[in-house]
């Protein structure tokens, strides 16, 4: 492997721990709490909107204050500090040792420890990458690099605790502690390898003072890309949430679904490549709009399947994994390649990573408007059908109109139309 490969290699591997914590919370968590831990659903998803929501409104200032850590050269002493505190944290979501309305609380406070010491590490972690290269060809490789390494974390956050729940008589807590184990270890060796092996923040210490979010958001082509991407991101959350419920209560074949998220990241993870190549042939809001057609196209038909149909939902978790290259890579190079040069990186990306997570809250919300509806989790046929169209048919309105709004995005200048 060349030097320069190698070294962007080095930066991508903390992708992979980053994602490894970031798939549980999102799609583990609520199943784990209400079908395990027998928190109610409405109470459940009421708290992880809340949690969800103070982790949003931080993440500007969080941005802000990476950029003056990464100029006053402090930046590794933090990150490893946020290791640790993520890496208890973490564990301590699974290894749980209350009951009743304690169980709210516990889950809120671990859940806000957790998203901080995340978006501390997760925002410092995109903004290095804005200042990998200073070409779209080394923006997307880098960004490549982060979201393969993250797509083989996600690969093992949706079958490594499948595999150890059976190895360990069918003990979820039992499990996922050794989950805990495996995701503190790859977090240690990923952050290593970000410090000690990955090329530096360029010109960190040069960039002038740092840029406010309120700055950030008065750019008008930044604003014009936000918009497609919070409808984007809010379409892939709603199905994130809901994964698990619907593979137990509308397919019913909970134990497919480890083997249904790993074939669907690992799809993800083999047309990664195919839309590397065709950003840099076609550009990437076009490869990007090509990307939310293949999804749209083979998602919408998970509203109509029923109890049974795991090989049907197999194609369609290979199809919509196909695309979803699209939608972890595309996105970021386009803010890269609109963040001024002069400009400090992580607050832009603290806007991202805003918007982003308040797609993950309203997604939450999901869950007591399906309780409303009807819909109670490991009864068959209780709201079934308003499930199933949650899941399948609302995220494929969302990137339409989310692929309508990127008529905006000029690719040959990478900058935005009148």
């Amino acid at each position: 492997m060349r030097r320069g490969a190698a070294s962007f290699a080095s930066y991508g591997l903390l992708g992979m721990p980053l994602a490894m914590a970031a798939l549980p919370v999102y799609i583990q968590v609520p199943i784990y709490y209400t079908s395990q831990l027998g928190l109610s659903l409405s109470l459940a998803g009421f708290v992880l909107f809340a949690a969800r929501i103070v982790d949003t409104v931080q993440d500007p200032w969080i941005g802000q204050w990476v950029d003056r850590l990464a100029r006053q050269s402090r930046l590794g002493r933090v990150l490893w500090g946020a290791s640790v505190v993520l890496i208890l944290a973490f564990a301590g979501l699974w290894l749980v040792p209350v009951s009743g309305l304690m169980l709210a609380l516990w889950l809120a406070v671990a859940l806000i420890v957790v998203y901080t010491a995340h978006s501390v590490l997760n925002i410092a972690y995109l903004a290095w990458g804005a200042r990998l290269a200073p070409d779209t060809a080394g923006l997307t490789l880098a960004s490549g690099w982060r979201e393969a390494f993250g797509l083989l974390g996600v690969m093992l956050a949706s079958t490594l605790p499948v595999w150890l729940i059976n190895a360990t008589g069918k003990d979820p807590q039992q499990s996922m502690a050794a989950y805990s184990v495996v995701f503190a270890l790859l977090l240690v060796v990923g952050m290593g390898a970000l410090l000690y092996r990955a090329p530096a923040w360029a010109h960190a210490s040069d960039t002038p003072d740092n840029v406010s979010w309120r700055a950030c958001l008065q750019n008008k082509k930044i604003r014009r890309l936000l918009f497609p991407y919070v409808l984007n991101a809010l379409s892939v959350s709603i199905p994130a949430t809901l994964a698990l419920f619907f593979i137990a209560d509308v397919l019913v074949e909970p134990q497919w679904s480890g083997y249904f998220l790993g074939v669907y990241f690992l799809a993800g993870a083999v047309g990664m490549p195919v839309w590397m190549a065709l950003a840099s042939r076609l550009g990437p809001v076009a490869a990007w709009r090509l990307g939310m057609v293949l999804a749209v196209i083979t998602f919408v038909w998970a509203a109509t399947l029923g109890p049974g149909d795991r090989y049907p939902y197999l194609v369609i978790c290979v199809a919509a994994g196909l695309s979803l290259g699209a939608d972890l890579v595309l996105p970021p190079v386009l803010l890269a390649r609109l963040i001024p040069e002069r400009e400090s990186p992580a607050a832009y990306y603290g806007v991202w990573s805003l918007l982003g997570k308040l797609t993950l809250a309203m997604s939450g919300l999901a869950l007591p408007w399906l309780a409303i509806l009807g819909y109670q989790p490991g009864v068959t046929g209780s709201g079934g059908h308003a499930l199933a169209w949650t899941y399948g048919g609302l995220p494929c309105l969302l990137k339409l109109l989310a692929m309508w709004r990127l008529h905006f995005l000029d690719d040959s200048t990478g900058e935005t139309t009148p």
